[in-house]
């Protein structure tokens, strides 16, 4: 009898638990058998070892072979298993030394020629494999995304026989290097080829300064697309902490992390269509939803009120805690969703109310159903809500001579840095106790915020946003404390929640 013991990892949302692949030879008829709670994905791998063993020109045994992948009560999915479960093979039947096989962890699939194909959520399994002390061995294609996470120790193959040879000494696998393409720094659209809206273009600087989501209503063709993509190139540029975490939520889809992406903010813009599961996420396996895809970057929803109400109400709790978690029967799961939400919608069915042309013929109990597809307390979440008018005939027809995006990033990253340095946070995420210590105002601004909450008719969480955008309004000015002109901004951007209620 001989038994080969080898490291993979599995994963389970944003985490990769550590897998022990134990294969055992064994007298007896002859026979393949995966335990350990294996999917359909992995139980096919039997057939996929096979093949690709034989084609590599080494020996199948003839005898019980029992592949356990512990611990057992862990489910385990995808074909990231066949290298291990291959490479224990050999090492069971003693075709390759099983000397070096506990300093490293392995993960891959395999085609049936014996190459190695990429697996999904490379950059996961790599940020907990770090800490382990071991190496790891991937696939080329996955290799170089997970050379991203500093510290951990990557080796990348093209193929099984690449893997045996470096394991028995011939020739060393080699370590894959960031990928050149990452250096450059993320293009955006400019935010300075968006005629006029000088309003609206505010309203977004002060948004991205201090993490504030964002409601724009106004006609069809008025350049609520084009502010909304102009967007993440106003926020400030992602540390490398939030580069990783933004990469490793993106490996873990079907469709995996690009690296011509890497420091570049996500911008998500899923179809009304979509379904409550899209957004936040799930599946018997759960994965991480539209809103965990948007982390460190912006979501936005065109056509707000078009989302089925149920679907936007899911966006409530993850607006303020920042991340969702995801229970089914068997398995859990929590993501981050620490994202900005930038939504656009009309004013009315029609989408003409308030147009110079006065085409709209909406009555006002239309308006008001109409309107009423977004929940109070969903409305009531949203910091900036802002009226984007038609631009006028004249000003179309002039050259675009806005301010460019940069010169509007470097302010809002300056009022950014002077968040942190302060509370540790942005404004945005600043707590009742923070809001009472670092938005102070004067007797002038509290008496303007009395009367703004009488006339406005606004709700306690209404209040408080009021004074962190006021904040965040006095961080661009450069001012130490809230004067009345600041809280005097802030009200204003609450005051369409006020009107469509």
């Amino acid at each position: 009898m001989s038994l080969a013991v080898l490291h993979s990892r599995a994963l389970a949302g944003m985490d990769a638990p550590p897998v022990v692949v134990e294969v055992h030879l064994a007298n007896g008829l002859p026979s393949f058998t995966i335990v350990g709670l294996p999917d359909t994905e992995v139980k096919e791998s039997r057939d996929r070892v096979r093949a690709a063993l034989a084609n590599c020109r080494f020996e199948f045994p003839a005898r019980r072979v029992t592949v356990n992948l512990a611990p057992a009560e862990l489910p385990k999915e995808g074909g990231r298993f066949d290298l291990p479960i291959a490479l224990g093979i050999l090492a069971a039947s003693r075709q390759i030394s099983a000397e070096a096989l506990a300093r490293y962890e392995f993960a891959g699939e395999l085609s049936l020629s014996g190459e190695l194909r990429p697996v999904r959520g490379a950059l996961a399994l790599t940020l907990r494999s770090a800490g382990s002390g071991r190496a790891l061995v991937l696939p080329a294609a996955s290799a170089a995304e997970a050379a991203l996470v500093g510290g951990a120790r990557v080796f990348a193959a093209d193929s099984l026989l690449e893997v045996c040879a470096h394991l028995c000494g011939e020739r060393e696998l080699r370590a894959p290097a960031a990928a050149a393409g990452c250096a450059g720094a993320p293009g955006y659209p400019d935010l300075a080829e968006v005629k006029g809206q000088s309003q609206a273009k505010r309203a977004l600087e002060v948004a991205a300064a201090g993490r504030h989501s964002v409601l724009m209503v106004g006609p069809p063709g008025t350049g609520k697309s084009m502010l909304a993509a102009r967007f993440p190139g106003l926020l400030p540029e992602m540390s490398d902490a939030e580069a990783l975490q933004s990469a490793a939520l993106q490996s873990l889809t079907s469709a995996g992390f690009r690296m011509e992406n890497w420091k570049r903010r996500p911008f998500r813009a899923p179809h009304h269509s979509a379904s409550g599961a899209a957004l936040v996420g799930g599946g018997s396996d759960p994965r991480p939803g539209e809103i965990s895809l948007a982390h460190n970057g912006v979501l936005f929803l065109d056509e707000l009120p078009e989302f089925g109400r149920r679907v936007l109400e899911v966006l409530r709790e993850p607006l303020e805690s920042g991340r969702v978690a995801i229970s089914r029967a068997a398995r859990q799961a929590e993501f981050p969703a620490r994202f900005q939400l930038v939504a656009a919608m009309n004013p009315c069915g029609c989408g003409y109310l308030g147009h110079y042309n006065g085409r709209c013929r909406c009555t006002p109990y239309q308006i008001a159903r109409y309107r009423a597809r977004l929940s109070g307390p969903l409305l009531d979440r949203i910091d900036v809500q802002i009226e984007v008018p038609a631009v006028p005939q004249g000003e179309l027809t002039r050259q675009a001579e806005g301010e460019a995006s940069e010169a509007v990033r470097l302010r809002a990253a300056a009022a950014w840095r002077v968040q942190i340095e302060r509370q540790g946070k942005p404004n945005s995420e600043l707590a009742a106790r923070e809001i009472d210590r670092f938005c102070a105002v004067d007797a002038a601004a509290d008496a303007l915020l009395r009367q703004a909450v009488a006339r406005l008719g606004l709700s306690a969480r209404a209040y408080h946003r009021v004074l962190k955008l006021g904040r965040t309004i006095a961080d661009l000015a450069g001012t130490p404390a809230l004067s009345a002109a600041h809280v005097a901004e802030a009200i204003q951007y609450r005051r369409l929640d006020a009107q469509g209620r």
